[in-house]
């Protein structure tokens, strides 16, 4: 499977939300790469994903205790 890109809506808007989120992201399998644009109005949260799904991103998401959203094309 490839790389795929995943954008969510959060309402992860600090750089203490993105310290909170780091753990569970960065351990979470089949996350190549993340970033949270908190200069965005709706924080917007890019994943690189190597197998990992949208549903799993935003479990992870809320496991962290955050919301998200998928951004519809």
């Amino acid at each position: 499977m490839g790389k795929k890109e995943f954008q969510f809506k959060t309402n992860i808007n600090c750089g203490g939300c993105i310290a909170s989120v780091k753990p569970h992201l960065d351990s979470a399998e089949g996350v190549c790469e993340w970033d949270v644009d908190i200069t965005n109005k709706d924080k917007i949260l890019t994943v690189k994903s190597e197998g990992i799904s949208e549903e799993q991103v935003l479990e992870v998401i809320k496991k962290a205790g955050f919301k998200a959203e998928k951004i519809l094309e």
